[in-house]
C-alpha cells in the first residue's frame, strides 16, 4: 500500500519519541536509509516506511506499506538535526533471557543515550551478543540511542531489570567482573571465555553494592592526569584486551 500519511499516523509516530508510548505500543522509530537497510538485513519487523518523496531512496528489499508526507511534517516527526526524509516504524524485540554460556555486558545506571548507543556498537564489533540494562540505564529504544547504534541494535539481544538481582543470578555460573578505578589492571587480568562485565555510570562507576557482589574488579591503568574515562571508551579498551586474549569463543 502506498498513500499519504494521515494526521493520526503523524500523531502516533511522534508519540513514539516518548518511552511510555514505545512501551505501550511495542514499537519504535528508525531514521535513514542505512539503518533501515540494517533492520531489513536482520529480518527485523519493519511495519511501514514514511518518506518525503521520490528523491529519497527506499530500500529495494522492503515490500511493505510506504506513506508520503511533506518535509515540514516529516521534520516534526524526526529527532535528527538534519532529517533524512526516510523513517520506519519497527516492532520492538522481546527482552531475552540472558544466555549464561556466552559473555554479556551489563550496565549500571548508564544514562547518556549516545554512550549507550556506542556501547551497543562495541558489543556488535567485539562479538558480544547480549547486553543487560540495569535500572537507571537509558531506554534502549530511545531515538538518540537507536541512531547512535548505526544498526547494531538489531544484532544484540537485550534484557532489563535489577542489576543486583542479575548479578546474584549469574555469579554462581560465571565470573562477574566490574570495571572500577581500584581494580586489577586489565593487562595482567586473565580474561575467561565467559563472564559478565559490568560498566557503571559515567560519573560514579558501578555502585558500592554492585562492587561488593562482583567476583572481580578491573581497571585500565592511567598514565596521565585525567580523572576518568568516558564509559564507552573504557568499555572499548576492556573488550579489546579481552579479544586480544580470547580472539575466538
Amino acid at each position: 500500500m502506498t498513500g499519504n500519511l494521515t494526521k493520526s499516523q503523524s500523531k502516533y509516530i511522534k508519540s513514539l519519541q516518548q518511552k511510555k508510548y514505545r512501551e505501550r505500543y511495542g514499537q519504535f522509530v528508525i531514521e535513514g536509509e542505512k539503518i533501515l537497510e540494517e533492520a531489513l538485513a536482520e529480518r527485523y519487523s519493519l511495519e511501514y516506511i514514511v518518506t518525503t518523496g521520490e528523491d529519497v531512496s527506499i530500500p529495494d528489499r522492503f515490500s511493505g506499506d510506504v506513506f508520503h508526507t511533506d518535509t515540514k511534517i516529516f521534520s516534526s516527526l524526526s529527532t535528527q538535526k538534519t532529517p533524512s526524509g526516510l523513517l520506519g516504524v519497527c516492532r520492538m524485540a522481546q527482552d531475552r533471557t540472558p544466555d549464561t554460556a556466552t559473555p554479556i555486558l551489563a550496565l549500571d545506571s548508564v544514562s547518556d543515550p549516545g554512550n549507550l548507543g556506542t556501547l551497543i556498537r562495541l558489543c556488535d564489533w567485539f562479538g558480544i551478543k547480549q547486553m543487560f540494562c540495569g535500572e537507571g540505564t537509558v531506554d534502549v529504544y530511545n531515538p538518540k540511542v537507536v541512531q547512535a547504534t548505526m544498526g547494531s541494535i538489531f544484532r544484540v539481544a537485550f534484557s532489563r531489570g535489577s542489576i543486583e538481582t542479575f548479578i546474584e543470578e549469574n555469579s554462581a555460573q560465571r565470573p562477574v567482573i566490574a570495571a572500577d578505578m581500584n581494580g586489577e589492571p586489565i593487562y595482567s587480568f586473565p580474561f575467561p571465555e565467559n563472564f559478565v562485565l559490568i560498566m557503571g555510570s559515567e560519573s560514579h562507576g558501578p555502585s558500592e553494592r554492585v562492587l561488593q557482589l562482583a567476583s572481580h574488579s578491573i581497571t585500565i591503568p592511567k598514565f596521565g592526569q585525567s580523572e576518568s574515562l568516558n564509559v564507552a571508551v573504557a568499555a572499548g579498551i576492556i573488550l579489546s584486551e579481552f579479544r586480544r586474549q580470547v580472539p575466538r569463543l
